[in-house]
């Protein structure tokens, strides 16, 4: 029977993974520990030397050289989250051990939200809620400006996990999908039934743009101001990516002048925005406290999906979710 551990912030361990899911894990794991933090980890590293598999999530340690060399016997790491970004070092690509993530279980919640977000947009629901708490009435809504959901066209910036999802939720709706993803073939593009088009284009012809792309080095400010002021009216955009993709002044400036323009942002730079941020005060910009990805009873779905992934690993198949150090390099 493998030797493993549950190194996490015990604060989510029970949400992550649950009674089913731990009992499961019980069936081909023997667990040496109850769940330690990061913290409580490094005070008794001795406890890695026997250690086949680690079960984490948020709150996960660092795997560098020191973590790693108490660690001798470790073969998979199971990482009950998304990014891995802050959790790997070039230490861990040096040694024979597999890393699996829950990310594609993230990106559903954060497909659902977006989904949600569009159709809302579409209909114009963030402005309308606005107006009605401030005038304390309204008129019926025919009357009132509309985009609509019929044959409206849709902006999908990166075909990500996350990206493809909403492309996959908007088929069953009579709208128009256009994308941009320099590193997506006009083939593929054909096969998602998108039309590619470049940014400055998408930005152009969408009612409504939903960003998608990772935070790398060459998409951090990717998104100007041009690219806002080249919005159709009454056009939305939708941010669950990272705040950093966008110049977020040069979206305020824009949004200040084009009060027909809504920002749905899931996420800023910084995040929370400061206290005197304009993002609280503009009329057209809704926040939502970074929930677009696993919340709730959403968060029970990672950690089944990495008792699946211990099954194949256990019966000696390919990990399903595995991340390779080229695919780490890409992640947001």
């Amino acid at each position: 029977m493998l030797k493993g551990l549950y190194v996490m912030s015990p604060n989510v361990f029970e949400n992550v993974y649950s009674q089913e899911s731990q009992k499961k894990i019980s069936e081909y794991c023997e667990i040496l520990a109850p769940v330690m933090s990061k913290g409580e980890l490094l005070e008794n590293t001795e406890i890695l030397k026997d250690v086949d598999v680690i079960f984490s999530s948020w709150g996960a340690p660092l795997f560098d050289e020191t973590l790693l060399d108490a660690a001798p016997n470790l073969k998979v790491v199971f990482y009950g989250a998304g990014t891995l970004k802050h959790v790997l070092t070039d230490a861990f690509w040096q040694r024979d051990i597999q890393v699996t993530t829950a990310n594609v279980a993230n990106a559903i919640p954060v497909a659902e939200y977006t989904l949600a977000g569009i159709l809302f947009s579409l209909k114009n629901v963030w402005r309308f809620i606005e107006k009605v708490k401030r005038e304390r009435t309204y008129e019926l809504a025919v009357f009132e400006p509309v985009v609509g959901n019929y044959k409206a066209t849709v902006g999908i910036i990166s075909m990500s996990q996350v990206g493809r999802m909403v492309v996959e939720h908007l088929k069953r709706f009579d709208v128009n999908m256009i994308g941009y993803d320099p590193f997506v073939s006009d083939e593929e593009f054909d096969k998602l039934r998108v039309r590619q088009v470049s940014l400055d284009e998408l930005f152009k012809e969408a009612d409504v743009v939903s960003l998608h792309a990772p935070l790398l080095p060459d998409t951090e400010g990717m998104i100007q101001k041009e690219h806002f002021q080249s919005m159709k009216e009454n056009a939305t955009f939708i941010n669950t990516a990272r705040g950093a993709i966008v110049d977020e002044q040069a979206m305020i400036d824009v949004l200040q002048e084009r009060l027909d323009l809504t920002a749905l942002l899931d996420v800023t730079s910084p995040e929370p925005p400061e206290a005197d941020s304009l993002l609280y005060d503009l009329p057209n910009v809704v926040l939502t406290p970074h929930i677009a990805g696993s919340a709730g009873n959403e968060q029970a779905r990672l950690g089944s999906f990495m008792v699946e992934e211990l099954e194949r690993f256990v019966k000696g198949e390919e990990l399903k979710y595995s991340v390779s150090q080229e695919q780490f390099k890409r992640m947001a």
